[in-house]
């Protein structure tokens, strides 16, 4: 089922607004009988359109809404922009968890069904119950949990807190309790703690790729990020698919060999 963005958010024109205005909702929100506000944690994910490379999702909680003004969808930033806000949108975060889903799985259930492990597994980093996930071929970059977002934000319960997941899209997150979750279509641009989220998954991704064109050289991964550019089909090519290559996205027209 595709959802369209709440009416709460109609008229919303930056991040730090649908930030209040969730937060907002979720201070109205009882989740299972719940006296105390739902925690609000945005969360996003990059990697679904690149031929190669794994598919990062992040999730977050900002200390406040306004915490950080330049916070914006990471795809309207450049990538100068991005890594020069990485630190500071950390610092920005009362608890975050960086995950992923590998090559391997990606192309055996498909990338769908790979954003939504990748998700699971950066909740359950940060304490969402429910959950049990295998752990990521890339290991986990968490800071915090939910427990301690709930203490730092004045919780009745901090340590069972009732989280509200704000999910960048139009789906929810299968695997997972239905209920507990909110898409937000193009969230990135609406929710300062899902832009947050975007920021960190994306930088994180980037650096990954970087580190693939050392191990890789000549597949331009550090400037294309594993995307089917003209100047990255070439390479393949030239070269034939490497094992950080999505079998399962490759160009037919391109019939090449694993290394």
């Amino acid at each position: 089922m595709k959802f369209k963005v709440p009416a709460f958010l109609d008229g919303i024109e930056s991040p730090i607004e649908g930030e209040v205005a969730i937060r907002k909702y979720a201070a109205d929100l009882s989740l299972d009988g719940a006296s105390s506000a739902a925690l609000v944690v945005g969360i996003d994910e990059v990697g679904r359109g690149p031929l190669a490379g794994p598919v990062v999702a992040c999730a977050a909680v900002l200390k406040s809404p306004d915490i950080l003004p330049s916070l914006n969808d990471s795809k309207k930033l450049t990538r100068p922009k991005r890594e020069a806000m990485y630190d500071a949108v950390k610092d920005a975060c009362i608890c975050y968890a960086i995950a992923s889903a590998s090559v391997a799985e990606i192309d055996k259930i498909n990338i769908l069904e790979a954003d939504f492990l990748a998700m699971r597994r950066a909740l359950q980093a940060l304490g969402l119950h429910g959950i049990q996930e295998t752990a990521p071929e890339i290991p986990i970059e968490v800071k915090g949990s939910f427990a301690e977002a709930a203490a730092f934000l004045g919780s009745s319960d901090p340590k069972t807190p009732q989280v509200l997941v704000a999910v960048d899209g139009n789906l929810k997150i299968r695997g997972m309790d239905q209920d507990m979750q909110m898409p937000i279509v193009k969230g990135d641009g609406r929710i300062a703690s899902i832009s947050a989220a975007s920021i960190l998954a994306k930088v994180f991704r980037d650096r990954y790729m970087d580190d693939l064109e050392k191990k890789y050289p000549g597949y331009g991964f550090d400037k294309h990020a594993g995307y089917g550019t003209k100047a990255h089909l070439a390479a393949i090519q030239k070269q034939g698919y490497t094992p950080e290559h999505r079998m399962s996205f490759h160009p037919k027209s391109l019939q090449m060999e694993l290394f």
